[in-house]
Order: structure tokens, then C-alpha cells, then sequence
């Protein structure tokens, strides 16, 4: 009994040591329940021991119901005999000589009748109680011993689990720390940024004025230059009665002729002009005042035309006042004339992406006057109806008219925010159409360089825009698809068509302006009848088509990526 309470008190104090080291009074930090500590997967032993504690634990109360009732059952039914309990004592005691012996001379008493099985009786329940107690007091021994084993693991895990808890703790403090670093600097950064806000908006307005002071002083430059070589022609001519060949320094724009490439029609508007500039110079009474009209004026300068009431193209567009039928048009032959896209040419003059213009003399199979000028791509170019100018659109956002018999740029058009995509000429007038990135058109008087009248109402860049030939009606189109027509009278829009959502390339009017065509990167062209407001869609070669024209009354021309120009016939 003193070694079983023993046994039950080292259990206890075990059990007691377990729970004072588990005590832990730290108060942890708030920490996200996204972060996610793990364990190491040695960590297992842990689980392990718990386990096996478990099991014992079962075991032991198994045991302990067992013995209990077998001791129940032994004492009050089954009660040892004497001889089998001096058996099982000296056999446990390993005195197997003395338990011969005994054996021996017990047998031979009861063979002799000297002794008998009644005689002898039955141990008293003291004993084999007794007995009982000892074997349970071995068992609680050896569940002593593990428990101790377990309770050493236990300890053991416990420091590694606080370890881990320590080093997981410091780590989290370090990251908080990181953390109130890192919002401090950002703080500290907006404050920063916040400081240079308004030093970057002022600046981004010195910046706008700036630009704008050069575009003044750029035009005030070339109005004062050409002033000085006016000026410098007059009083030479006063001074020698002849008129001399001027060398020219042209400040920013650079127009080159090459030798032997002025011909018969363009030396004699030359010498005219020459002679005409000699006969007023002679006959002016005051020099000063004869040099501040001609100041502004290059010898070679051509006339911008007076805008006439009626043109010759206003008057034939009315012989052919009846349009044509729409959606009578059918495909009679494909040329091949190019190996890249076509996009667009003339004969005598075209633009290219090295930012210049140049101007071609077929006849001659050459380049006779390379315009330079543009800081970006030349997206476009256009001839004036009556010969003497140059039209240009360049990615630059800027357009420029060219005077191809002084071979200078007479005016830069400034206005557009974007890339200028198209410029063209309204016929015999000093009217000019520029459709821009930026999703407005534009009207110019070229006779002043100046900005007339801006449509707004596209959603999306402009791809071009063009005349009728009567003049009243603007057509444009833009990179959604949508084609937009407009009254030059009252400068509102007519009419809204959406032939997307393919890009459209390019608009055009026929003679009688009842019919337009739309060149559409759908791979088709698209021709409306204003007429009846019938779309029809003629489809050709699978490629994006880049430009469309009318050519005649029968017949309608289209262009597309693949080099191949298509002819289109009117059905009879």
C-alpha cells in the first residue's frame, strides 16, 4: 500500500510540474488572421507522445477494471488450496530445489494417509490478497516508468514549442516594426510629392507659354525675314536699275530644286513676275513706302486666288446633277501596279515618312523640288487647283502651304492638338480642310494662315475629310468606322452614318455629290446614296482598302494593302 501511494504521489507531481510549466503570461500583439505560422514537420514527436500517453492511460484503466474484478471473484469464490499456494510462492521465488523437496515429501504424506487435501485447507484471503496487491503494485511501477518517459518527451516538445514561440514572436515584432517603417516613408513621400505639386503645374504652364512665345516668335521670324529680303530687292533694284538674283536664307524650311529642271511655263511666270516688280519699283515716287508694301513679299511668290463667286468645278458638278443608282457597281478588273500598300499619290507631288514633300517632273523621271520643313512623319499632300501651291499634313500636328514657284512655305497651320491626317484644297478658292487625331476638322483661309471655323462631333481620330464638288457639303470619317456629312453654309452636321466598326480610310464625293464612297479596313467599299439613304457594300480582294475615287460617271476606283488597284463598273 506505502509503494502504491508512492507511486500515485510521483504520478501527481508529474502530472503537477507539466501544468506549472505550461503557464505562460504573455500578452501577445494583435496579429492578421491572414498571416500564417507553421510549425516544423519534426514537430510531429509532440502528437506522438500525446498519443502515446493516451494509450497507457487506457491501458492502465483496463488493467486496474480487471484486476478488480478478479480479485472480487478470487476472494469470495475461488479460494486457493494450501500446497498450490506454497507452489506459486517458491516458484516466483525461484527456489525450484526447495519447491522439489517439498513437492516430494507433500505427495508422499497424502500417498500414506498421513495427510489429506482437507487437512491441509485453504490459504487465508489475507494472503491471496496480498499476493494480489503485489502484482498490481509491479504494474503501477511500470506505468510510473513510462509515464515518466512520456512526461520527459512532453518537457521536451514544450521547450521547442516555446522556443518556436519566442522566434515567431520576435519575427512578428520585426515585421510590425518593417511595417511602421515603411507607412512612415510613405507619409513622408506624399508630403513630398505634395510639396512639388504646385512647382510641376507652374512649370507645366511656363512650360505651355513657352510654347506658345515660340510659335510667335517663329512667325514673327519669317514675317521679319521675309520683310528684310523685300526690302534688300527694292533698294538694290532702285540702286542699279536691275533686278539681281537674291541668294535666300530660309529659316526653317528647306526647299531644294535641282539644276536644269525649270521649265518653259515657270521661267516665263519668272521673268514676268520680275518685270512687273521692276516697272512698280520704278515708278514708285517714295522707295520707303514702296519697300514696306513689297516688304512682306518674295519676287517668286505666287497669288493666292480671289475666291469667285462660281468655279468651273461648281459649274460642271451642275450638268450632273442626277446621281447615280447605288448598289449597280461591279467589279471589271484588278491591276497590279504595286508591290507595297497603296494609300495614296499623285502624279506630280507626294509625302513621305522622312518628313518631306516632294514634287516629281514625269516627263523627266526625277525629283525636281524637295520640300523640307516638318519635324515628323508627312501623313499627306495636296496639289491647289490652280498649280502654284502645295498643301501638307504632317504627324507634327502642323500643316503647310507651299508656294512651288518661290519654293518656300508661305504658312504653317497651327491649331490641331494630334497627328494632322488630311488637307485639301476647297477648288479655285483659299479655303483649306484638315482633319485631325485630335477628332475635329478644320477650315483655313491660306491667304492668312489662319484658322477659319473647327467641327467637333466625332468620337474618334479623323482619318480624312472632303468637298463636294458644288463646295456645300464636307464628308469625314474616322477610325471607329463613322462617316459624318456636313453643311459648309451653316457648318452643323447633316447627316451620321456608322459603317463599323472597322476602321474607315477615306471618303469621296462623285460629280453630282449625290453618292459617297467609303473606304473601309472591313476589306469592302461602301458606297451611300443620299438620294434614298441606301448603304450598299461592295466586297473585292480580302485586304484593308486605303483610299477610294470616283472617275467618271461609270466607274470608281479603290486601293487597298496589297498593291492592287480595283476598278469598279456601273452595271447597265
Amino acid at each position: 500500500m506505502a509503494e502504491e501511494e508512492t507511486a500515485a504521489a510521483a504520478v501527481s507531481g508529474a502530472a503537477f510540474s507539466l501544468q506549472n510549466d505550461c503557464k505562460d503570461d504573455y500578452q501577445y500583439e494583435e496579429v492578421s488572421t491572414d498571416d500564417d505560422f507553421s510549425l516544423q514537420e519534426d514537430d510531429d514527436d509532440l502528437s506522438k507522445v500525446l498519443q502515446s500517453i493516451q494509450e497507457h492511460t487506457e491501458d492502465a484503466q483496463i488493467s486496474a477494471s480487471q484486476s478488480v474484478l478478479t480479485s472480487g471473484k478470487s476472494v469470495s469464490e475461488i479460494r486457493e488450496a494450501m500446497d498450490d499456494f506454497f507452489c506459486n510462492f517458491l516458484d516466483r521465488l525461484g527456489m525450484s530445489r526447495t519447491l522439489d523437496c517439498f513437492q516430494t515429501e507433500w505427495y508422499e504424506l497424502i500417498e500414506r494417509g498421513v495427510l489429506t487435501v482437507d487437512d491441509a485447507g485453504l490459504v487465508p484471503d489475507v494472503y491471496t490478497r496480498n499476493q494480489q496487491l503485489e502484482t498490481e503494485n509491479l504494474s503501477l511501477k511500470k506505468d510510473l516508468e513510462n509515464y515518466k518517459r512520456s512526461v520527459d518527451k512532453t518537457e521536451q516538445a514544450l521547450l521547442k514549442m516555446q522556443k518556436e514561440r519566442d522566434f515567431h514572436r520576435m519575427h512578428h515584432k520585426r515585421v510590425v516594426q518593417e511595417k511602421n517603417r515603411l507607412i512612415c516613408d510613405m507619409k513622408r513621400l506624399k508630403a513630398h510629392y505634395a510639396s512639388y505639386e504646385p512647382v510641376l503645374k507652374e512649370l507645366s504652364e511656363k512650360y505651355q507659354n513657352t510654347l506658345t512665345q515660340k510659335m510667335l516668335t517663329s512667325l514673327e521670324r519669317d514675317k521679319a525675314m521675309g520683310q528684310v529680303t523685300g526690302l534688300q530687292a527694292a533698294l538694290e533694284s532702285l540702286e542699279f536699275g536691275y533686278t539681281k538674283q537674291i541668294p535666300e536664307t530660309k529659316v526653317g524650311h528647306d526647299c531644294t530644286r535641282k539644276k536644269g529642271f525649270e521649265g518653259p511655263t515657270q521661267k516665263a511666270l519668272r521673268e514676268a513676275r520680275q518685270q512687273k516688280f521692276l516697272v512698280v519699283a520704278s515708278s514708285s515716287c517714295d522707295p520707303a513706302e514702296d519697300a514696306e508694301k513689297k516688304g512682306k513679299r518674295d519676287l517668286k511668290d505666287s497669288e493666292f486666288p480671289v475666291d469667285p463667286e462660281g468655279t468651273p468645278d461648281f459649274e460642271h458638278a451642275k450638268e450632273h446633277t442626277q446621281p447615280m443608282k447605288s448598289g449597280q457597281y461591279q467589279l471589271s478588273s484588278i491591276v497590279k501596279v504595286h508591290d507595297f500598300a497603296v494609300s495614296c499619290g499623285t502624279q506630280l507631288v507626294t509625302s513621305s515618312g522622312d518628313t518631306t514633300v516632294r514634287i516629281w517632273d514625269l516627263s523627266r523621271r526625277g525629283c525636281i523640288l524637295t520640300l523640307r520643313g516638318h519635324s515628323r512623319a508627312v501623313r499627306a499632300c495636296f496639289w491647289h487647283s490652280c498649280g502654284d501651291f502645295v498643301a501638307s499634313a504632317s504627324m507634327d500636328g502642323t500643316s503647310k502651304i507651299w508656294d512651288v514657284n518661290s519654293e518656300r512655305c508661305r504658312y504653317t497651320l497651327r491649331g490641331h492638338k494630334e497627328s494632322v491626317n488630311s488637307i485639301e484644297f476647297l477648288p479655285f478658292s483659299s479655303t483649306a480642310l484638315t482633319s485631325s487625331a485630335d477628332k475635329t476638322l478644320s477650315l483655313w483661309d491660306v491667304r492668312m494662315g489662319l484658322r477659319v471655323y473647327t467641327f467637333q462631333g466625332h468620337v474618334h481620330s479623323c482619318n480624312h475629310a472632303t468637298f463636294n464638288k458644288k463646295g456645300d457639303t464636307i464628308a469625314s470619317c474616322d477610325s471607329s468606322g463613322m462617316m459624318k456629312l456636313w453643311d459648309m453654309r451653316k457648318l452643323v452636321p447633316i447627316l451620321s452614318i456608322d459603317a463599323g466598326p472597322h476602321p474607315a480610310n477615306q471618303v469621296a464625293f462623285d460629280r453630282s455629290g449625290g453618292l459617297v464612297a467609303l473606304a473601309s479596313s472591313e476589306a469592302s467599299v461602301k458606297v451611300l446614296c443620299l438620294a434614298v439613304g441606301q448603304l450598299s457594300v461592295l466586297q473585292g480582294p480580302r485586304v484593308e482598302v486605303r483610299c477610294v475615287r470616283f472617275h467618271g460617271q461609270d466607274h470608281l476606283l479603290s486601293a487597298g494593302t496589297d498593291g492592287r488597284v480595283c476598278l469598279w463598273t456601273r452595271a447597265q
